[in-house]
């Protein structure tokens, strides 16, 4: 099988081609702290070949949703510490995905303050799980310049801190409506001056801190998750082929560990024709980097996806958050837990650390 085949990223051995795909769980406990449960967690997956963590907010300003995790202070760095070691303990490899949310965020949950975005634009058609229970999005407050550049500055140090931590590397969030998507997005992105308007300039976000991580922690370190075919979190493009072809191309330039592309799993079946239905065939071919393809796959699947030979990884959610035990379940092609989505995000240990494993 492919997908047991040991496998490279940057200078990274990893020994299969099995990746734990990023995924919000919202167990953290006050301040944002990594904690015993969160180490618990991650060592129990340590055979992937690649842990990718859930999004971990890069400032205060980043943070969207409650009960989840920063990498912003003393206390936050050596949280996470205790998981990498863990992890490394076990053989295993980690990045750190670094999250801001800009407008997918509620001020109950930010000591009142509004979030902020690219352009006052709320999300509409949706509502935001808050510690408060579903709430409307609200207006964001829209970034000045100099913010914009301060946020690139908090990604630069949020990496500094991941290496200090333990970390492998970092992974850029760029999907699903998060801010580096909020600023490459015609709906979200209204600005009129260099990080707005053409292609080029609501590309110049992504690309500014992809370029600041990459010249900071060194090349093979960083990669990047895209969703060029997810309108979730009112996304909208009228040209999203022509958008990523560029983005791709120009991360072409820089040092990466991998792009992290998301298959279409939230689009609609009408009114969206101008998105990719073959995402890997579409995109995956632009980039020189090594290809990580989500969303949907089956052990079946993944490994069909690895036979085309765009994508050299694939990576799993759901099914791990259900089978800790993974890939020695698809080793030997065994029957998987079923994931309660009942406990996918707060609470304890249920639905968390408690799944079986084989043994």
């Amino acid at each position: 099988m492919k997908l047991l085949q040991a496998n490279k990223i940057g200078n990274l051995i990893l020994k299969n081609s099995i990746v734990m795909a990023p995924m919000t769980r919202a167990r953290g406990e006050g301040k944002g702290i990594a904690n015993d449960l969160t180490t618990l967690y991650y060592t129990q997956r340590a055979t992937a070949g690649l842990i990718i963590t859930e999004g971990i907010n890069i400032s205060e300003q980043a943070l969207g949703s409650p009960f989840t995790l920063g990498i912003y202070t003393e206390e936050q760095i050596a949280g996470w510490k205790k998981v990498t070691n863990a992890v490394h303990e076990k053989g295993g490899k980690i990045f750190a995905q670094l999250w801001h949310t800009g407008r997918v965020a509620h001020s109950v949950d930010k000591n009142g303050v509004l979030p902020v975005a690219p352009s006052a634009i709320a999300i509409t058609g949706q509502q935001h799980f808050s510690s408060q229970g579903l709430v409307d999005y609200e207006i964001p407050r829209a970034l000045e310049i100099v913010e914009v550049k301060q946020v690139i500055q908090d990604y630069k140090q949020a990496a500094i801190n991941a290496i200090k931590a333990g970390f492998d590397g970092v992974e850029l969030h760029a999907a699903t409506g998060y801010l580096p998507n909020q600023f490459l997005a015609e709906s979200s992105n209204l600005r009129t001056d260099k990080y707005g308007g053409s292609i080029e300039n609501r590309s110049r976000f992504i690309l500014e801190v992809m370029q600041v991580i990459t010249a900071t922690i060194g090349e093979g370190k960083t990669g990047i998750k895209l969703s060029p075919s997810i309108p979730y979190n009112s996304i909208i493009e009228s040209d999203p082929v022509a958008t990523y072809s560029y983005l791709i191309k120009e991360l072409n330039n820089l040092p990466l560990a991998y792009i992290h592309i998301m298959n279409p799993l939230f689009l609609p079946e009408e009114g969206f024709e101008q998105y990719a239905k073959d995402v890997m065939g579409t995109f995956g071919t632009l980039t020189k980097h090594t290809v990580i393809a989500n969303a949907g796959y089956t052990r079946e699947t993944a490994e069909q996806e690895l036979e085309k030979g765009i994508a050299k990884l694939i990576s799993f959610g759901v099914p791990f958050i259900a089978n800790p035990d993974l890939v020695k379940r698809f080793e030997l092609n065994a029957e998987l837990n079923e994931a309660d989505r009942t406990t996918f995000y707060g609470g304890n240990e249920r639905g968390y650390t408690d799944y079986p494993s084989l043994q």
